[in-house]
């Protein structure tokens, strides 16, 4: 297997997952923060999308779809076009809000693209390119694209473990 394929795969994993948790859920549905305070599946899938569209196109010299697809005006969020989510207070949580899950998935489908793209153009010897001094060691690429792969799936399998809290407890009515 050549390693653009392995991480084109891993990438579809988040795919996948994020697909699975979005299906069938409702605005309510994404908007609901366990215990009151606890991350929403609508900022979840949010945060990871930003995550991952802010982290691949900084590595591949290219704006977000974010901003370049107009998703920040579809989207219509009170906050900075820059925000992904790191460090965000319970009122910036609660901002995050959908009209519905397709929306969320088409986000990041086209952010998926794009990583795809940036993947499968890339060399091996690429994978040991520093793309961030503020860290002793300095990260290089293959280092970045591990850590966006971890970092989204954590995120999606909360948000799958919120669904389920969410499911459980309407089927308990």
């Amino acid at each position: 297997m050549k390693f653009n394929d392995l991480l084109a795969d891993a990438f579809g994993r988040i795919q996948e997952r994020v697909h699975e948790v979005l299906d069938g859920l409702d605005p309510d549905q994404l908007a609901e923060r366990p215990g009151g305070s606890g991350n929403s599946i609508a900022w979840l899938i949010w945060h990871l999308t930003r995550v991952q569209d802010d982290h691949i196109a900084d590595v591949a010299g290219v704006e977000q779809r974010w901003t370049s697809g107009g998703w920040a005006e579809l989207f219509g969020l009170p906050l900075d076009t820059r925000e992904t989510g790191f460090g965000h207070t319970s009122d910036q949580v609660s901002a995050v809000t959908v009209e519905s899950g397709s929306l969320l998935a088409e986000y990041f489908d086209a952010v998926h693209r794009q990583s795809l793209e940036f993947i499968g153009s890339l060399t091996e010897d690429e994978l040991d390119r520093i793309v961030d001094t503020r860290w002793d060691p300095h990260v290089t690429l293959g280092v970045r694209l591990v850590s966006v792969i971890d970092d989204c799936l954590e995120h999606a399998g909360q948000a799958a473990y919120v669904k389920g809290m969410v499911q459980r407890r309407e089927a308990r009515g």
